[in-house]
């Protein structure tokens, strides 16, 4: 019913996640058959019924009672049918969409980076709930009415012209008009649900990010602003969704309309012919004609009556296949090799990179790394110091230049190894709900109780471990126990610790923690980055004066480098120009 090829085509790439239960769909057609034949025979016996009093007056013949027998029996056959119809139609759609919501998670695990930093996560969270939803719904009401509609249609039809082709005629003309109507409201309201569809992932974006950071928006008395940026999204919902809701609405009326300008007709040019003497034309035949065109245009109305839930659903489709069409992250060479025996020696060669081609970020960059050494990279944000590890994990590919380890250039190993031969603590902590031994083991689930209890013994979390109802079996997260954030990014450093990667990558690993602690830990830090090829991107100066070496980078180059000693006895020195602003302003 609708002209948007981008519907159509992504119709068609979910039709194969229905064709998957053709068992289900077949025995929906056969019920729908029987239903149809039920429901235009239930039509014949009822102008037969009608015939038979006018033709007997007032007495009651055998025939009849006869005909009311069957009439129940079609009935009966019916309702049952029906509802076999509904239960196998809520089965395939929940299923197929069920399936479809796998496949689309199973996409975002192949997703590049650079997908996720550009789209919102709750428009993407959207996609899996609302859409889905919608789609479900919408499949469940097609299916519960197609089968049986078609049936009605075509049983009707035969029917029809058995028994007057005349009035048979009256009801196909204006029928077509009906699914013309549809068709063109449809077709112009579907931009209007696709642009309605959009602002609610807009919307789920912006409440998502607002319930992240609530103590902020709360912290910085942002709650009027919040608000009327929220309003102001909500009244372009409440636009787009009216403009969409409006135009959908006429299709139901519209149908129904000239469905009744049909009885007119058929009663019009039905009591013509039985004035004219048409011997084919009974009072019977017009009574049973009048419900004839009511089952007939039926399964037309009932999906004008649906085509908002349709067009809905179709939004939701194209913005399904719209993710699982983006391109995957780039397959790892067919010779790739796997990195195993790692030594930690890295080489950046004349490496250039940018997120946008027209602002270069990375430009000529050349560094090298000896196994066991700590690098420590500091500067402005934007730097690039982050860029250096996006590219090192392979989360985006340089543009040119190359990126070794151990003499095999990064794009000849296969992403798992590469990634396996790093462990990260980054300064956004990351805990799933789950027992706090699942997560302590995320990277490593095979860790002995003790080598568990060593790594919380360095990260001094142990005793607050213990203190716990069921020490590492306790819940954390939504559904368990609060932790502060200071005690999640000691638990994700201890999680690394557990994994025992060969190489670290540490990115302001300590800002959540108290300066005891952080001694503390850094302590702990320094044993494991022993023998370990450790990166350190650091804003507190402080904790990496033990670095081998200590990058300093603006606009994606590096300006300096050398030692926390070599840098510091350097009157002109950057780095020191840094360091002693951060130590003045703290000592103040």
């Amino acid at each position: 019913m609708l002209n948007k090829k981008a519907s159509t085509r992504s119709f068609r790439k979910f039709l194969p996640y229905l064709l998957r239960y053709r068992l289900e769909l077949l025995l929906s057609l056969l019920l729908g058959l029987v239903s149809g034949w039920a429901a235009v025979a239930t039509t014949e016996y009822l102008g037969k019924a009608v015939d038979t009093m006018i033709g007997k007056g007032n007495v009651v013949s055998s025939s009849l009672y006869t005909i009311l027998g069957l009439l129940a029996g079609i009935l009966s056959i019916t309702v049952i049918s029906q509802w076999l119809i509904q239960l196998l139609g809520n089965r395939v759609s929940y299923l197929s969409v069920a399936e479809l919501r796998k496949d689309t998670f199973r996409k975002l695990n192949t997703l590049p980076l650079n997908y996720y930093d550009q789209h919102s996560h709750g428009d993407i969270v959207s996609r899996f709930t609302n859409d889905m939803d919608n789609i479900s719904i919408a499949s469940s009401a097609v299916f519960n009415q197609l089968f049986s509609g078609a049936a009605v249609v075509i049983i009707a039809f035969v029917y029809m012209i058995r028994m007057s082709v005349s009035l048979t005629m009256v009801v196909l003309i204006t029928t077509p008009i009906i699914f013309i109507v549809n068709w063109l409201v449809a077709a112009a309201s579907q931009k209007n649900f696709a642009a309605q569809q959009k602002i609610v992932g807009s919307i789920s974006g912006f409440v998502s990010e607002m319930v992240a950071n609530q103590k902020i928006v709360k912290s910085f008395q942002q709650e009027s602003i919040v608000q009327t940026r929220f309003e102001a999204l909500n009244q372009d919902l409440y636009v787009q969704g009216q403009k969409a809701q409006f135009s959908s609405s006429l299709t139901n009326p519209l149908s129904r309309f000239i469905d009744h300008l049909s009885y007119i007709a058929i009663g019009l040019v039905g009591g013509l012919l039985l004035l004219s003497g048409n011997m084919t034309v009974t009072v019977g035949v017009i009574s049973s004609f009048t419900i004839y065109a009511t089952q007939f245009s039926k399964p037309f109305i009932e999906l004008s009556g649906v085509i908002t839930q349709i067009q809905t659903a179709l939004a939701g489709i194209d913005r399904t296949f719209n993710l699982l069409e983006q391109p995957a992250e780039k397959s790892d060479d067919l010779n790739a090799i796997t990195l195993t025996n790692v030594k930690g020696n890295v080489l950046f060669n004349h490496v250039n990179f940018s997120y946008i081609p027209s602002k270069p970020l990375i430009e000529d960059f050349t560094l090298s790394v000896s196994e066991g050494e700590t690098i420590a990279i500091v500067g402005k944000t934007g730097a690039g110091k982050s860029t250096l590890v996006n590219l090192l994990m392979r989360f985006y590919d340089a543009d040119s230049g190359t990126i070794t380890i151990d003499g095999h250039s990064i794009s000849s190993i296969t992403r798992n190894s590469l990634r396996k031969s790093f462990g990260m603590v980054l300064q956004d902590t990351w805990l799933f709900d789950g027992t706090i031994r699942d997560n302590l083991t995320y990277g490593n689930p095979a860790a002995t109780d003790q080598e568990i209890t060593t790594a919380l013994n360095k990260t001094h979390t142990l005793e607050f471990i213990q203190r716990l109802p069921q020490g590492l079996d306790t819940k954390i997260g939504s559904h368990g126990i609060k932790i502060s954030e200071g005690q999640r990014q000691l638990l994700t450093i201890a999680r690394t610790m557990i994994s025992n990667p060969p190489m670290l990558i540490l990115d302001e690993a300590t800002s959540s923690v108290d300066t005891l602690t952080e001694k503390q830990i850094q302590a702990a830090f320094l044993e494991i980055m022993k023998g370990r090829t450790s990166f350190v991107i650091a804003h507190r100066l402080s904790t990496i004066k033990n670095a081998d070496k200590i990058l300093v980078m603006e606009s994606g180059k590096i300006v300096e480098i050398g030692s926390h000693d070599n840098l510091i006895a350097r009157s002109d020195s950057y780095y020191r120009a840094l360091y002693e602003a951060q130590f003045n302003d703290q000592t103040q």
